[in-house]
C-alpha cells in the first residue's frame, strides 16, 4: 500500500465535520439561550431577584408526584407561558428532592450551582458531539417516550448522562421541540 492514502469513513468526516461547525459556533459566542428555558433556569427565576434560601431548601428536599409539582407551579405567581410551567414541574419531578449533600452548607449565591443540569443544558452539551443539534435534535418532534427511546440506539447508549439526566432531557424535549426554524441562529441550520 505505498503511495495510497487511507480515507476515513464518510460518517466518520461528517461528524469530524460538524464537530468543527459546532466548535466554530461556539466560539463565535452562541450559546444555548436561544433554546426555550429549561427548568433550572426556570427555579432559580421563580425564586425572584433576592431568594429566600428558607424557600429553596424546602422546594429542594420535597418529593412530589407529577400532578403535584404541577399543583405547585400553578399556583406560584410566576411571569411564565403554559410551556414554561411544564417545563419546570418536569424538571422539579425529575430532580426533587436534591441529596442533603448537595443542600448542606449553600448560600444564596449558590443555588444554580446546587441544581442539576436542566434538559437546555443537557441538549447543548451532549446533543453536538457527534451530530448536528438543529438536525436531530431542535426540528424534532416526539413524544417524552420517543426522546427516551432515541437513548436506545448504540451511539446514544454511551452518552455519559445519568438515568435522571436521560429523562429530564426526554421531558425538557417532548414539552419544547420542535422549535420554528427561524427561531434558531442562522449558523446552526445545518
Amino acid at each position: 500500500m505505498t503511495g495510497s492514502v487511507r480515507r476515513w469513513p464518510r460518517w466518520r468526516r461528517i461528524a469530524w465535520l460538524v464537530i468543527a461547525v459546532s466548535a466554530l459556533a461556539q466560539a463565535a459566542g452562541e450559546d444555548e439561550h436561544f433554546m426555550p428555558k429549561g427548568g433550572r433556569t426556570l427555579l432559580i427565576e421563580s425564586l425572584g431577584p433576592t431568594p429566600s434560601l428558607d424557600e429553596f431548601r424546602r422546594i429542594a428536599s420535597t418529593k412530589n408526584s407529577d400532578e403535584q409539582w404541577k399543583t405547585f407551579v400553578a399556583a406560584r405567581p410566576l411571569p411564565a407561558t403554559e410551556r414554561e410551567k411544564a417545563t419546570l414541574a418536569a424538571y422539579l419531578s425529575v430532580n426533587m428532592p436534591l441529596p442533603a449533600a448537595r443542600l448542606a452548607g449553600l448560600k444564596a449565591d449558590g443555588l444554580a450551582n446546587a441544581l442539576p443540569r436542566d434538559g437546555r443544558e443537557l441538549a447543548w452539551e451532549q446533543c453536538q458531539f457527534c451530530h448536528s443539534l438543529f438536525a436531530s435534535h431542535l426540528t424534532q418532534s416526539r413524544d417524552a417516550q420517543g426522546w427516551r427511546n432515541m437513548f436506545m440506539s448504540p451511539f446514544h447508549r454511551e452518552l455519559k448522562m445519568t438515568p435522571a439526566e436521560r429523562e429530564e432531557f426526554s421531558r425538557y424535549s417532548a414539552i419544547n421541540m420542535p422549535m420554528k426554524v427561524e427561531d434558531v441562529p442562522a449558523e446552526l441550520r445545518f
